[in-house]
This record gives structure tokens, C-alpha cells and sequence, in this order.
């Protein structure tokens, strides 16, 4: 009864409709509402944060590496408009997009399982800002979505810019099978605050949390041992608690992963060496990352 009495008070102002994303009611054609995007992908995986350098993209990138190396055919979509990160961290800034037909654009392949979108592949120089507003940046997004040869993917991780406003928006409602969205924060109660409210931002939308990571997460001195928690520990996993969603778990501080994204080499790649707070840190972010699948096949 309720339902029917929701449905029967609809407006048809699609746009400003937290349930547009999924709703299929006749008038949301009408509306002019914007439409899924065409493209051949089973899962999208939507990464993003309430404030930023809490290292959502550090996530994203690690994310998209680990789903590619398990044999998953896998796209980073890089949607931070304004902050395009993501070449960097994989050590390929200075790639460009190109097209064979002029009509597609052909992702940067970091191997025959991954192919990575971004900005930054497009401006001439990394000083270089974009000054879009709006309407410019949904067009870019639905091109980096509709207009790429992806081919057919299993998982397609979108690093999405701090924040709920309009990429999110518009990735929210362009982008097909969308499995959900993994919130990362740091466990003081400032980002606590802001991850809260991407948290309610999702279920807003009508997806799926996927759960949370508390990123930079205690610090193990190098010369004794002892954990030294900079940023306060347990923050994370106490609002996901608070919030009914899953806690994916922690991802401790760790110099080797600060230059792993300046050298563009991911960190989930240094599984075999490195010293033993390295090793430790490995096995978070692994635990992180077979959570995530966890909540996808769930």
C-alpha cells in the first residue's frame, strides 16, 4: 500500500528525484531525465569520499589493479574532472587518447585486463586547469562512459571526485549495474562526519553500499614497532557500525605506499618484498579488496 501510494504522488521531477537512478516509472521518460548509457559491463564500482585526501584514489587504483591481475577484464574511469590523479598514480601521465575511427575513444591499456580513462589524458600539460562547469563535465562524463572501447568488462572502477555533487550525479545516473559504492575515510571524526553524509548520499540514490575503508589507519614506527595512531584508529569501522553498512576493513599508514603512487607503481603490486611493515600493510589492503568482492557477490 505504501509503495502504491509513493508511486501515485510522483510529479515527474525526475531531476531532483533521489530514486531516479532506479526508478522505471513511464514519466521519467517524459521528463527528459537522462537515460543508461550503452556499453557492455557487468559490474561499476563507484569509489568515492565525503572530503578530500583521505586517499580515495589511492583506493581506486589499487582496486582496478588487484580486479585486472585476477584475470578480470577491468576499466578505471577516472570522473575527478577537476583533479585527475589516477595517470599519475599508474605512472602514465604522459599518455594521450587516441581513436582508429575517429569516432571511439581507445582507453590507455596498462595491460591486456586494464584500461584506464582520465582527464589528464586530454589537457596539454599537468599545470593545466579545467574550468567547466555543469553542463561541460556530464558531457565529458558520458563520453568517458559511451564513447570508449571498453569492450566487454567485468568490473569498472569510477574514482569519483570528494563530495556528492554533479559527477557523482551524473555517473549515478548514466553509468549501467552499478554494484554499489566503497566510501573511504580516515578514522578521525572530521572525515567520520563528511563520509557519513556520501554514505546517505547512496542510499539516496537507491545503490547499494558497499561498505567502508578506513584509510591511513594507525602507523607502525619503523625503528621500534610501536603503532602510533596519527589520525586516531577505529573511526571507520565504528560509523559503519552507527550507519547498518559493512566495514571493509583498515588500511594502515605506510611510506612504501606514498611512493608507490609518486613512482606510478600501485602497491598492490609489492606483495613479494619490501620490509615486514610492508608486508602487513599488504595483507590490509588485500583484505580490503577481497572484501569488496565479498559484498559484490553478497
Amino acid at each position: 500500500m505504501a509503495e502504491k501510494k509513493e508511486q501515485s504522488a510522483c510529479d515527474g521531477q525526475c531531476s531532483s528525484c533521489p530514486s531516479a537512478t532506479t526508478c522505471n516509472d513511464p514519466q521519467k521518460t517524459a521528463s527528459g531525465l537522462q537515460s543508461k548509457v550503452q556499453m557492455n559491463v557487468k559490474n561499476v564500482i563507484l569509489v568515492l569520499s565525503g572530503k578530500g585526501g583521505v586517499g580515495k584514489s589511492t583506493v581506486a587504483t589499487n582496486l582496478a589493479m588487484a580486479l585486472s591481475n585476477k584475470g578480470f577484464n577491468t576499466g578505471l574511469a577516472d570522473m575527478d574532472i577537476h583533479g585527475p590523479n589516477i595517470p599519475k598514480m599508474l605512472g602514465i601521465e604522459d599518455q594521450k587518447l587516441g581513436s582508429y575511427d575517429g569516432k571511439t575513444i581507445e582507453p590507455v591499456k596498462i595491460s591486456g585486463k586494464l584500461g584506464v580513462v582520465s582527464m589528464a589524458f586530454l589537457l596539454p600539460d599537468t599545470s593545466s586547469p579545467v574550468i567547466w562547469r555543469g553542463a561541460m563535465k556530464n558531457t565529458a562524463i558520458k563520453q568517458f562512459l559511451e564513447e570508449v572501447n571498453w569492450g566487454e568488462l567485468d568490473f569498472l572502477v569510477v574514482d569519483l571526485p570528494p563530495g556528492t555533487g554533479d559527477e557523482a550525479l551524473s555517473v549515478a545516473q548514466l553509468a549501467p549495474n552499478i554494484a554499489g559504492a566503497v566510501i573511504v575515510t580516515t578514522p578521525q571524526d572530521v572525515a567520520i562526519l563528511d563520509s557519513s553524509k556520501s554514505v546517505k548520499f547512496i542510499e539516496k540514490l537507491g545503490l547499494k553500499v558497499l561498505g567502508i575503508v578506513e584509510n591511513m589507519s594507525g602507523l607502525v614506527c619503523p625503528k621500534c614497532g610501536e603503532v602510533i595512531d596519527l589520525f586516531g584508529r577505529g573511526g571507520g569501522e565504528k560509523a559503519a557500525k552507527e550507519l547498518g553498512v559493512p566495514y571493509l576493513g583498515r588500511i594502515p599508514i605506510d611510506q612504501e605506499m606514498r611512493i608507490a603512487g609518486d613512482e606510478g607503481r600501485p602497491f598492490i603490486l609489492k606483495r613479494d618484498g619490501g620490509s615486514d611493515q610492508n608486508k602487513i600493510t599488504w595483507e590490509h589492503v588485500d583484505e580490503v579488496m577481497e572484501n569488496i568482492l565479498k559484498q559484490i557477490d553478497h
